[in-house]
């Protein structure tokens, strides 16, 4: 496969009607802002439609290289942000695309509780553990006090039967909810997000990190770390056990991609 393929323009956006795409490393990504983005994903929510959308990374990015089904999952996603300054600098350089910032999970969050806050809109929490959930809903109840915990769903760490989803889903949507936050970790989030379109009747946002930033789990980078794309630099730092493995994967094959994509050199079957 050629470069081209690799970054080629997708617009009009298969994800969205109104947003620009381009395509990065095979992904899609819309070329938003955190203003546009929200807005949307609020749109959706007071219409109770059932939308996806992921914040990805440079980690969520490879994972779709290497792992066709990812690929395909992230492929049945409504909206797609650039989350992480070196998706941002990747799609400036090779579609002149202008974008000011990135899009990161956490603080795209931040922006629609802020909205959901105004509107008095419901929020469903599904994944991670029960302490972080309610560690969230206090952090929730002091921010965005408008804004009303439908219900929470525990991670079981494991794929839930047939049974056990259609449960889940009965019960998501019976709860009225209108805006749904998984935070299952990247690329279980964004799959189970894809696998749900049309049976969770509400926006879904694979988000990952912002549960844990919420619950006070773990800290954000400082400000300048954030603008040079360090920030993987100081989560490494807080937990290296976990995360040197992914970072030195798939961080050096952004790399590669990158600079033989620039040379247009590779050619890879995905």
């Amino acid at each position: 496969m050629k470069y081209e393929r690799l970054i080629k323009v997708q617009s009009p956006s298969v994800q969205s009607s109104s947003m620009t795409t381009r395509q990065l490393f095979s992904v899609n990504f819309a070329i938003t802002n955190y203003e546009e983005a929200s807005d949307v994903i609020i749109d959706k929510a007071k219409k109770r439609e059932s939308f996806g959308v992921s914040a990805l990374a440079v980690h969520g990015l490879i994972e779709s290289v290497r792992d066709k089904g990812f690929k395909n999952a992230l492929k049945k996603l409504d909206m797609i942000v650039p989350d992480g300054q070196p998706v941002r600098w990747a799609l400036n350089s090779f579609h002149k695309t202008r974008l000011k910032d990135r899009v990161a999970g956490p603080i795209l969050t931040r922006y629609v509780l802020q909205k959901a806050n105004q509107d008095g809109l419901g929020i469903y929490l599904y994944g991670s553990t029960q302490m972080t959930l309610d560690k969230i809903g206090l952090f929730m109840q002091k921010n965005y006090p408008n804004v009303k915990i439908n219900g929470t769903h525990a991670d079981r760490f494991r794929e839930a039967t047939p049974e056990e989803d259609l449960a889940d889903i009965k019960k998501i949507n019976e709860s009225g909810t209108h805006i749904l936050l998984v935070g299952r970790g990247c690329p279980r989030q964004e799959k189970w997000v894809s696998n749900h379109i049309g049976k969770i009747n509400s926006p879904m946002l694979a988000i990952g990190a912002a549960f844990d930033f919420y619950a006070g789990n773990i800290n954000h980078a400082p400000q300048w770390m954030q603008d040079l794309g360090l920030e993987w630099v100081y989560r490494f730092i807080q937990d290296p056990k976990r995360t040197w493995k992914r970072y030195l994967i798939h961080n050096s094959h952004f790399i590669y991609l990158f600079i033989m994509c620039k040379l247009r050199l590779h050619k890879v079957q995905f």
